[in-house]
């Protein structure tokens, strides 16, 4: 992701979006594994917003093993020009996992780093 004073470029990053709960939020797609149905074990994080029924699982690597983490649904993978992803600034920056934002149709949505969700969590 670069800064808000970036110039336009033809680059482009493909963004998983996925919901938690009410939340739209995204991820760089080349982290996802695959998507599974979730298990029971599976990753939560809390400060992602409450599940509504969490029966997805976006599973993905950490250094130290494969990780699963419960979402409710998987809207799909969009191509992003980079120049239109923000980073948060530190002051903001509450969770590591978040890492920036992008507006989806006019609505800002928090990106996230999977590794980092899983680091407080543990292996799942």
């Amino acid at each position: 992701m670069i800064d808000d004073a970036a110039v336009r470029t033809d680059e482009e990053v493909d963004i998983l979006f996925f919901e938690i709960g009410p939340h739209l939020y995204g991820v760089d797609a080349s982290q996802v594994q695959r998507i599974e149905r979730a298990l029971p074990g599976d990753l939560t994080r809390p400060e992602l917003g409450e599940l509504h029924q969490g029966r997805r699982a976006l599973v993905f690597d950490t250094p130290e093993g494969e990780a699963h983490l419960k979402v409710d649904a998987v809207q799909g993978v969009r191509p992003i020009n980079i120049a239109d992803l923000r980073r948060l600034p530190a002051a903001v920056t509450a969770s590591p996992f978040a890492i920036g934002v992008v507006l989806e149709e006019a609505h800002p949505v928090l990106l996230i780093d999977l590794v980092e969700t899983a680091k407080t969590q543990g292996r799942h």
